[in-house]
């Protein structure tokens, strides 16, 4: 009789009912637990990229830092360089104004002038050059736009096109850094209508 009812079929269902509902309360544990797990992990994954990119930051911060205080070093005094060579440019604006006077023309006391401005030039490049300022090298060079700057152009056939034949400002550069750039007049090739001009006017002289 007891293994009758043990078989009923009610008895049956419940028992199974039973055993799914602990099966899935197994389930979900497991469920759960792997879900903590991954969280965990991902956790960790997210400290560990903050801090990767936090100590990145920081020494990106540090090299900038090296590199601004390297710069302060090397080229703390830039913009004083860059006014006292006005220096140069109101020494040589005085010379060019006193070889035009014309009462001072061929005169002892012009010589004397020119004598004393020249001194203290050579006096003011030493000092310049002493600090790592030098004057650049623009007459029969060609062009170039890191160095200099091109105010005018000159015919002349002699000449490559580009070549600097005039020099209107002096540039200068500081340690590997540009100072100022060069103001300079480059050469071009005569145009064909100031040649022909040129062929005919020798033409008429010869007739």
């Amino acid at each position: 009789m007891e293994e009758e009812q043990n078989k009923n079929p009610e008895n049956v269902a419940s028992e199974e009912k039973k055993t799914a509902s602990e099966n899935n309360e197994i389930n979900s544990e497991n469920k759960e637990h792997e879900t903590s797990e991954k969280n965990s992990e991902e956790i960790i994954l997210e400290l560990e990229d903050k801090l990767t990119r936090t100590f990145a930051e920081m020494e990106n911060q540090r090299r900038r830092f090296e590199k601004e205080k390297d710069e302060a070093y090397e080229y703390g005094g830039f913009a004083f360089a860059k006014e006292a060579l006005t220096l140069l440019d109101n020494l040589e604006r005085s010379k060019q104004i006193l070889n035009n006077d014309e009462t001072l023309k061929n005169s002892n006391s012009l010589k004397k002038f020119m004598d004393h401005f020249d001194i203290i030039n050579k006096d003011l490049i030493s000092v310049f050059s002493k600090n790592n300022i030098k004057p650049i090298d623009s007459i029969g060079k060609k062009l170039n736009p890191n160095f200099h700057q091109a105010m005018m152009e000159i015919e002349d056939d002699e000449k490559e096109p580009g070549t600097i034949v005039q020099e209107i400002q002096k540039g200068f550069t500081i340690k590997d850094r540009l100072l100022r750039p060069s103001l300079v007049g480059v050469s071009k090739k005569k145009e064909k209508k100031d040649i022909k001009n040129e062929e005919n006017k020798e033409i008429l002289e010869n007739n």
